[in-house]
Formats: C-alpha cells, structure tokens, sequence
C-alpha cells in the first residue's frame, strides 16, 4: 500500500525567528584560541622557573655551611691564582752564589765570622810548636809564636798553599816563668803573619790557656785549617 506523503508548510515567521536566534548568540572571538595558547606558555615558564629556584635551594642546604650563595650558581667566576708570598713561606738556605769565602766582623786580629762556600778545597794541618834551640832553649813566647808560623808556612808553599789561605787558628798557651801566660807576646809574633802588606787576611781564632802541653818546653802549640777556591 503506497504510502501517503503528508506535506507540511512552514512557518514563515518560525523561520525567521529561528534565524534570527541564531544570529543573536556571540560569536567566538577569533584572538580567544591564541591568548589561551600565550597564558599556558606563561604558566609553564612560571612553573618551570618556580622548579629551579626550589632546586637551587635544596642544593644549597643539603651543601651544608660554606656552600656556594644561590646567586652564585646564575654567574660565570673568574678565579685567578693565588699569589704566593715568598716572604711566608719556609725556605732552603743555599750557598753563596758568589763562590768565594765571605769574612765579616774584622777585629785587630780576626774575624769573627768566615763562609767558606762548598767548592773551596780545605786543607787542615795539626797541633805544633817551636823548635827547640842550638843552645838548648826554646825562646819566649813571641819567639815560640813566630817559629811555629813559619814552619806553617813552609809547608803550606810546598803545598801550593800561602798564608793567606788560612781560615782558622787555634792556639793552646801555658804559662811561662813566675806563672804569667805571656798573651801579648803571642799577639806580637802572631802580627808578623797576619793582617800585614804581604797578607792582609785575617783568620777566625781561638786562645785557650791550658795547665800543661805535651812538650815541656813549649809556651804554646797552633793549629790551623786553611781554605781556598
């Protein structure tokens, strides 16, 4: 049975009110997607910065005292090298550059003070007296002094040595007649071989005065050490 097409008219003011209905409502803003789209953008960049700071801040304290300031980590630091003071800090003495034997503290007979510098050779030669005489005597104390100094230097020339090449000196004196040490005359022969026109040095010296020496004669008995470059 065919069916029966049942044809409806249409309000012609129902449209029109439908239309316009339509027309009322807002329309959405063509900006509103992109604005939406800046305001996450910005909240992420917040959130992301808020996370850092956090961050920077748990570093901090668990680095305990003495850690690096917050406002450090966001800066490049230069650092320079300490400078070091010499003048603080423990140093090796060394020889003297100079090479030769340094003399200081001249008195009338010696120096107090001589450096003798690890190059130079030395040469010591042991204790000795005066020679006793044809007469059978041995001669004062000045006599004994310069006796005995003139054997040294003997030996010391057939060395290749000279007087003035002695550093040291060390003298042991006993008393002569009537129990007098005769110290002035020790000096006076002792000036016959240093600080003179021939040998204008000075060696270190020591006088000691002793109750008796080897050979009864003898007033006194030197020694001396001898250095040179």
């Amino acid at each position: 049975m065919p069916k029966k097409i049942v044809e409806q008219e249409i309000d012609p003011e129902l449209l029109s009110a439908n239309a316009s209905d339509i027309e009322a409502e807002e329309p959405i803003e063509e900006g509103f997607i992109d604005k939406l789209s800046s305001l996450s953008n910005v909240s992420l960049a917040l959130v992301a910065s808020l996370g850092l700071v956090l961050l920077i801040v748990f570093v901090t304290l668990a680095s305990g005292p003495g850690s690096i300031p917050v406002q450090a980590l966001s800066q490049s630091v230069e650092l320079e090298a300490p400078v070091l003071e010499t003048a603080a800090m423990p140093m090796l003495v060394e020889p003297s550059a100079t090479g030769e034997i340094e003399r200081q503290g001249e008195g009338r007979h010696f120096f107090t003070t001589i450096k003798i510098p690890p190059a130079a050779a030395t040469l010591y030669l042991s204790g000795s007296g005066a020679s006793q005489k044809e007469d059978g005597t041995w001669g004062t104390m000045e006599e004994q002094t310069i006796d005995t100094f003139s054997k040294f230097k003997q030996t010391l020339e057939a060395e290749g040595w000279s007087m003035s090449d002695i550093v040291q000196v060390r003298a042991f004196a006993v008393a002569g007649e009537f129990g007098l040490l005769d110290f002035d005359g020790f000096n006076r022969g002792y000036r016959e071989f240093f600080g003179t026109e021939e040998n204008p040095q000075k060696p270190v010296r020591s006088f000691v005065q002793v109750a008796d020496l080897v050979v009864s004669g003898w007033l006194v008995e030197i020694e001396i050490r001898a250095a040179k470059i």
